[in-house]
């Protein structure tokens, strides 16, 4: 008795199917008789089956079953031709111009980041990657940080379990790249780091780029060439001079600073410099001999140079962006104006 009901309610949806010959209302009105959630000829079918012996169970499952698939199934080509004809009906314009999406941007900081990567590739740099999640030995000690160095609490760092830590600097792929490389090495290394800071010119979250060298007889005449040719190439619309002034920094002897004439006030003086003419923009310096002992380099043989800046900072000079926090908001209106 169960199977013929079955069967009654297949050949009686199938033929309302078929006249309702793709009228929305009557689809609509079919969906409700058969695959109501309240009152649906299958909520009937499926509380019959309480009723039936044991031994007819399972086959009138698996019959009603196919039965709602079937249903399911049609219901749903006929709700899509019913919207195609609807579409495609005499109210329908078809020479209507379409939706118009949004143009999409690259991001500032992306900018900058591909520009100094173009740069560097044509000086015949790699470009690495490395872990945002890092240890403590290649964060810091492997970098001539030991445990009780200032230096570790000038960076502020982000602890995670395990002794783990987000990476303060990309410095540790150096540290990576030459104790899985030999020499010569010449690598830049862009990427997120994290610091406990915020502020209007500093983030938790930012973007910096270090570039390491290493070969044999390499001096600081060489790092000093190799910046000025970058930095007159980064900042190539604003005819920049660049300077020098004696610095420290732990894994790097002797180190400095450098700087750029103000390319607000072209080096007279303005709000933006302090009315000093000069922005400063990354550090710099020799390797320190006791990083190459700490990654297996041979320190008799190789000399090198390391350099590191911001990505943000850099954006925020080339495009004006006042405040560093307005690169992480997410506020279109500032990606739109580089579409």
């Amino acid at each position: 008795m169960g199977a013929q009901r079955l069967d009654e309610v297949r050949a009686a949806f199938l033929a309302d199917i078929e006249s309702a010959g793709g009228d929305a209302a009557a689809v609509e009105n079919i969906r409700i008789r058969y695959a109501g959630r309240r009152s649906g000829l299958l909520l009937d079918l499926t509380a019959a089956l309480r009723e039936l012996p044991n031994e007819e169970k399972r086959d009138y499952g698996r019959a009603l079953n196919e039965l709602k698939k079937l249903v399911a199934d049609r219901l749903e080509a006929a709700k899509s031709g019913a919207h195609t004809r609807q579409a495609s009906g005499p109210g329908f314009d078809v020479t209507l111009p379409g939706l118009t999406l949004p143009k999409g941007a690259q991001h500032p900081v992306h900018l900058v980041r591909q520009r100094i990567e173009e740069i560097f590739l044509r000086m015949g740099y790699d470009v690495e990657d490395g872990p945002e999640i890092e240890d403590d030995r290649h964060n810091f000690e492997a970098l001539n940080i030991p445990p009780d160095h200032p230096a570790r609490d000038d960076q502020d760092t982000f602890y995670v379990s395990g002794g783990r830590l987000l990476r303060t600097h990309t410095s540790p792929v150096q540290a990576r790249v030459m104790e899985q490389r030999k020499p010569p090495i010449r690598i830049i290394v862009p990427g997120k780091v994290y610091r406990r800071d915020s502020d209007l010119r500093h983030s938790p979250m930012f973007h910096q780029i270090e570039g390491l060298l290493v070969d044999e007889g390499v001096t600081f005449g060489n790092l000093k060439a190799t910046l000025e040719t970058f930095l007159h190439a980064l900042f190539s619309e604003h005819g920049v001079d660049v300077r020098f002034r004696p610095s420290y920094f732990p894994f790097t002897e002797p180190s400095a600073e450098v700087d750029i004439t103000c390319i607000f006030c072209g080096g007279s003086g303005c709000g933006v410099c302090s009315r000093s003419g000069w922005i400063e923009i990354l550090g710099s310096g020799m390797v320190d001999p006791r990083v190459f002992e700490g990654v297996g380099v041979d320190a008799d043989r190789y000399t090198g140079f390391a350099f590191g800046l911001g990505l943000d900072r850099v954006a925020m000079l080339l495009y004006g962006i006042p405040d560093l926090r307005q690169l992480f908001v997410g506020d279109q209106r500032l990606t739109r104006q580089f579409a």
